[in-house]
């Protein structure tokens, strides 16, 4: 049998007062709810990067693309390159930020080129209307990089409010709205990406 594929749901603000631990979460909650083995599903939070602005000498795309980790010069962009190769997969979750996605995404993206080349990548937003402007600039930056994207993208709707009634409401809204079941068919064209190779 095959190995499980290793994916993971990104979270991609690091500002200190955050809902994307929250939302990036409940995605994988839902999809660790999937009865399935062809994949195992783990958080990654960009904050734990403590990434710089990107000053790399190189340019990412021109280390040998065979094992470039070697080849950077700061010991966190090695690290950061041995992080991305370890997944066969991303879903980034991502919030729009002046109809755009945030900076601290764009630059962990930044900071590598073929780690990311031929690998599948979802994407969901959020915000007050669903984040859907981050979309389509965080789908050209990943076909940039020559990922694979999937089609399918899933928005949820943010609301302000005390924390805990906050991601209450949440929960109860996204669920009418069939999130859970956008999620899952979300996950399941990820998927489709790594069969489609055998």
């Amino acid at each position: 049998m095959a190995a499980a594929k290793s994916i993971a749901v990104v979270i991609s603000s690091t500002r200190p007062q955050r809902i994307n631990p929250f939302v990036a979460g409940y995605v994988a909650s839902v999809i660790n709810s999937i009865p399935q083995t062809t994949a195992k599903v783990e958080l990654l939070d960009l904050a734990t990067l403590n990434l710089p602005l990107f000053n790399e000498p190189l340019v990412p795309g021109e280390v040998p693309a065979d094992d470039p980790t070697p080849h950077y010069h700061y010991e966190y962009t090695r690290a950061w390159s041995s992080l991305v190769r370890k997944y066969d997969g991303f879903i980034f979750v991502t919030p729009q930020y002046n109809w755009s996605i945030p900076a601290s995404l764009k630059n962990a993206l930044d900071y590598v080129f073929h780690e990311w080349n031929g690998k599948p990548a979802a994407i969901v937003t959020y915000g007050f209307r669903g984040g859907v402007k981050a979309e389509p600039h965080l789908r050209e930056i990943l076909t940039g990089l020559r990922m694979v994207t999937v089609e399918l993208t899933v928005a949820l709707k943010i609301v302000k409010g005390e924390p805990g009634e906050r991601e209450k409401q949440m929960e109860e809204t996204w669920k009418k709205d069939g999130a859970d079941e956008k999620i899952k068919t979300l996950f399941d064209s990820l998927l489709s990406h790594f069969e489609a190779k055998n």
